[in-house]
């Protein structure tokens, strides 16, 4: 199939910034009324409040990598728990959550896996939060592993690929959302650039519900180098601008050979050497009065287009 000659376009989206993403579990407590008792290695009985705090890895120098070491929300880490792709070494728990049934699960997957579940007070539980309802659940567990970007597309174009790339997306909720609609859609992987976006910070992973713990993603350190990298390996490279002439919906049956979506940053779009390498600029079509929408919501109906005529 020929690529389409690429159009030049005006100014990228001025998609908003958006998303962001609240039961007391059964407590089994000792005979002096203590912490929940843990299933930790050895075997031994949680600590209380008056435990020591684990090292704080959002505060840590930033090592540009995925992130992802503290993950807060109820969903988020079940999802965590269940996946059981990284080590978990404690899970927190609110000591005056009400009944609820997420949370008791939670608890009952943490005790099957040796995971420590320590319940602790309140304040100190939202002192340790980053995000901005933890839902009085907090898990600390290894970072998230990469995937070699070069793996990511070996094999892309017989294997019919479907790749999504965030070109410098800063806003944690909506790169959370994003992953879990690339989750949701059968997306193969996701590229982030390494510096200048956003990675897997505890809002992120609240807000992707568990997604991250099952799209792969690649960091880059130049977007535009690596959609040159995709197009040589027969990679469609589909950027998502809203000043773009042709429609997403007129993509037809590209949508269904090896192709990356290519979704812009908040308020600038697209940079220019990334629209510049892109096979094809579409827009979503806006038939009323704004002209354009949040980055996570036009990323959702954008993967899902490609999914709906994908099957």
């Amino acid at each position: 199939m020929p690529r389409p000659p690429k159009k030049q376009t005006g100014r990228g989206s001025r998609a908003k910034q958006g998303a962001r993403g609240g039961g007391r579990p059964q407590s089994q407590r000792d005979s002096r009324g203590g912490a929940r008792r843990g299933a930790g290695a050895g075997g031994g009985s949680a600590r209380g409040s008056a435990g020591r705090a684990p090292r704080d890895e959002s505060r840590k120098p930033k090592d540009k990598g995925l992130g992802g070491e503290q993950v807060e929300g109820r969903q988020a880490v079940r999802e965590l728990l269940l996946a059981g792709k990284r080590k978990v070494r404690e899970v927190w728990v609110a000591s005056d959550l009400d009944e609820n049934d997420i949370v008791n699960d939670i608890v009952e997957i943490a005790h099957q896996v040796r995971v420590q579940v320590m319940e602790v007070n309140r304040k100190r539980l939202e002192q340790q939060a980053r995000s901005e309802a933890p839902q009085g659940i907090i898990a600390f567990a290894a970072p998230l592993p990469e995937v070699e970007f070069d793996q990511l597309i070996r094999g892309a174009k017989s294997q019919k690929s479907f790749l999504v790339a965030v070109d410098g997306v800063t806003d944690p909720g909506n790169l959370g959302a994003l992953l879990r609609c690339c989750d949701g859609a059968g997306v193969d992987g996701v590229i982030l650039p390494r510096h200048r976006a956003v990675h897997v910070t505890p809002t992120v992973a609240k807000s992707a519900a568990g997604a991250i713990e099952y799209v792969p993603m690649a960091l880059v350190g130049g977007l535009p180098a690596a959609i040159t990298k995709m197009r040589e390996a027969g990679i469609w490279v589909v950027g998502l601008d809203d000043a773009a002439d042709r429609s997403l919906f007129d993509l037809g049956d590209l949508a269904t050979e090896s192709v990356c979506l290519v979704l812009g940053a908040e308020g600038a779009g697209l940079s220019r050497l990334v629209r510049e390498r892109c096979d094809m600029i579409v827009s979503i079509p806006m038939l009323g009065r704004l002209s354009s929408l949040n980055v996570s919501v036009a990323g959702a109906l954008a993967v899902y287009e490609v999914a709906r005529r994908r099957q």
